[in-house]
């Protein structure tokens, strides 16, 4: 799959194309639908399919200070992209220049100019441009001038997630924020994941006899609310089951957030330096002080082999 950072990385001798837009951040099924189906059109029509998205998150240009906690970066989404049969993904930068661009403009400059739109596919309540002004509506009368079709495609999908709201971005945010990650995989079809380069902390963990690898998370990542959570820690190629602890640690008057993960059963990990992912299977327990070093000790052992059993049900379901 390619990758484009800007307008200027797409060849000169690109061709026509099936395209969609959006920020699809976390790539939930809701996403997954409107993708496929661009997927889908893009083979029929013999052309390659591509999405467009930005960097930021446009709140955070239109709007300081209003980035949303992101449910996936920008390479991970790519590799969901590619997954399900994305050609290509430009990102755009998303400046306030840029956001300055009328929907006019941006089908003329984007859709056109670069990417020779042959269809567009969309969600119902798809906006762009200045002020957001430019709706599906808009981009069909611009479609007839300029020779590409526009479709439609209902994103709205539901499920127990969030008592059946329909699935979105901003409830799974709402659920990973209130430590419900099992509603949060329901609506992305997977463990929420979050990533980051293994740091020093203050080996509290190793001294107790539970090493765990301290996660320097990437800038405006979701992340549970603190407590005790059952999931997988992703390192060298490997999918390790793990205790993961999110939180300030209070046992020892902590005041920083951390995200921790405890390799189950793992001896001599060296993973200091490298890039991990975490990713949150079920929610445990939540965060507490205990009254003494012997009562911490005997709580972690038992939520070490919750874990563990919480892991191996889901690989066995998995693999059944």
């Amino acid at each position: 799959m390619q990758r484009w950072r800007g307008l200027e990385d797409i060849p000169h001798d690109w061709g026509r194309s099936v395209v969609t837009i959006g920020s699809y951040d976390g790539v939930h099924r809701g996403h997954q639908l409107i993708i496929r189906h661009a997927v889908d059109r893009a083979r029929a029509l013999g052309v390659p399919a591509v999405v467009v998205t930005f960097d930021p998150h446009p709140s955070e240009v239109v709007r300081p200070g209003s980035h949303p906690p992101l449910l996936a970066p920008h390479h991970r989404r790519a590799e969901l992209m590619a997954e399900l049969g994305v050609d290509a993904v430009l990102v755009l930068p998303f400046t306030t220049e840029f956001s300055k661009l009328s929907p006019a403009d941006f089908v003329v400059k984007v859709l056109v100019d670069k990417l020779h739109a042959k269809a567009v596919v969309e969600g119902p309540s798809f906006r762009f441009g200045h002020k957001a002004a430019g709706t599906v509506q808009f981009l069909a009368e611009q479609g007839k001038v300029y020779d590409f079709e526009v479709e439609v495609v209902d994103l709205f999908v539901s499920g127990e997630a969030g008592g059946g709201e329909p699935f979105s971005s901003t409830l799974t945010r709402r659920l990973i924020a209130e430590g419900q990650v099992e509603g949060a995989a329901e609506i992305l079809g997977r463990p929420h994941r979050v990533e980051g380069v293994v740091v020093r902390g203050a080996q509290r963990g190793r001294d107790l006899g539970f090493p765990t690898a301290n996660v320097e998370t990437l800038p405006h990542t979701a992340i549970p609310a603190d407590g005790v959570y059952a999931g997988w820690l992703h390192a060298q190629g490997e999918a390790m089951p793990a205790a993961i602890s999110v939180g300030t640690n209070p046992q020892f008057d902590g005041t920083e957030r951390t995200v921790e993960a405890y390799a189950i059963d793992r001896v001599g990990l060296d993973l200091y330096g490298l890039h991990v992912a975490v990713d949150f299977l079920a929610f445990v327990r939540g965060q507490a002080k205990f009254d003494t070093l012997d009562e911490l000790l005997a709580q972690m052992g038992r939520d070490v082999e919750r874990c563990k059993e919480l892991v191996a049900a889901a690989e066995q379901d998995k693999d059944a």
